[in-house]
């Protein structure tokens, strides 16, 4: 159901407390052709209500002739900021980006967060929006869990369905994601509410079995029959099954890139608001999905990019996928049992 703006601007004074926006700040909201008016309306209004310099910066899209969708993480090549001097000195100077186009995966994207700017993406739709809301609590749940992963050197990743993976850790830092941001140089996503790494260069190994009922995004569809993936020294070396296997093969296979099948960020989902079942709620082009990610009890993989975590691999192809019914465990010691998480310590 719709919201009022009433409700959203309350969402918003809220996330942005969270965040600790400060009278005189100055604050940009970045928008782009598929920005929700309703957010972009309000986001305004609350930040100018609690004393914020606030600033709008409107680019166009691009990539659009060479994704194959209209999902915004469908192409992740140059982005709207990409040699656009004028517009990378108005973020690197505000002191909060409101990222309501979605700017993922670049180096853009980076060169602001290293000059202390803060950047909260917030894409999904106004109820989302609402539903999920981030909490003290869910910071303290996720960084609990990043504690977790960050004293650990193996995660491994089982399930009835047949998955059987080994991933060394430590190479890469851990990444806490719950809805705002209140350290400067930090980037977060509203809403959110999970936990991840990434696997050492070149060390996952084993298979990951996509059952039926895990979700593929950007696809947004729900697997219909098994997926097999073989994972040698970091990468999807084969993709088996049926139909729903020919499709993930043959979208990853557009891309022309053997650096799409990497084993990108591991962990698992915190986020008890959040549904499995609300994608299939939705019309594919009205969210991003970040309740498949975020849902309470997943493991969330992807296949791609690791240059978000300072690594050097880029690639236009990223593909999440999170899966149901999975044990994982640190060192041995289970956090997730059967796809429900056991109690932090």
């Amino acid at each position: 159901m719709p919201v009022s703006d009433y409700e959203m601007i309350r969402a918003w004074k809220q996330v942005l407390e969270l965040s600790r926006l400060k009278a005189g700040q100055t604050v940009t909201i970045l928008t782009g052709a598929a920005t929700h008016l309703q957010t972009l309306s309000t986001a305004l209004i609350a930040c100018q209500d609690m004393g914020a310099v606030v600033n709008r910066l409107d680019l166009p899209p691009v990539n659009g002739d060479k994704a194959l969708s209209r999902d915004s993480l469908a192409y992740l090549g140059t982005t709207p900021l990409t040699g656009n001097r004028a517009a990378m000195a108005a973020l690197k100077a505000s002191d909060l980006v409101l990222d309501l186009m979605t700017l993922l995966f670049s180096p853009e994207q980076h060169d602001i967060l290293q000059g202390g700017t803060k950047i909260l993406l917030a894409v999904e739709p106004p109820e989302v929006l609402t539903r999920l809301v981030p909490t003290e609590a869910d910071r303290a749940r996720v960084k609990a869990a990043a504690a977790r992963i960050q004293e650990s050197r193996e995660m491994t990743v089982a399930s009835a369905a047949g998955t059987e993976l080994n991933l060394p850790l430590g190479e890469f830092p851990v990444i806490s994601e719950y809805g705002f941001v209140d350290e400067p140089g930090r980037w977060d996503h509203w809403p959110s509410g999970f936990v991840l790494t990434f696997p050492n260069e070149g060390g996952a190994n084993g298979t990951i079995v996509i059952d039926r009922g895990d979700i593929l995004l950007p696809q947004k569809s729900y697997v219909t029959e098994p997926v097999v993936l073989t994972v040698e020294n970091g990468y999807a070396t084969a993709i088996e099954g049926g139909v729903d296997a020919e499709l993930l093969r043959t979208y990853m296979e557009s891309f022309n890139d053997p650096e799409a099948y990497a084993i990108s960020h591991i962990g698992w989902g915190l986020q008890p608001r959040a549904h499995w079942s609300t994608l299939s709620l939705y019309d594919r082009e009205a969210t991003l999905g970040m309740d498949a990610r975020a849902y309470e009890g997943n493991f969330l993989f992807s296949l791609g990019p690791n240059n978000e975590a300072g690594g050097s691999r880029t690639t236009a192809c990223h593909i999440d996928i999170p899966l149901r019914r999975c044990t994982v465990r640190l060192d041995g010691q289970e956090v997730v049992r059967d796809g429900k998480v056991v109690n932090e310590r």
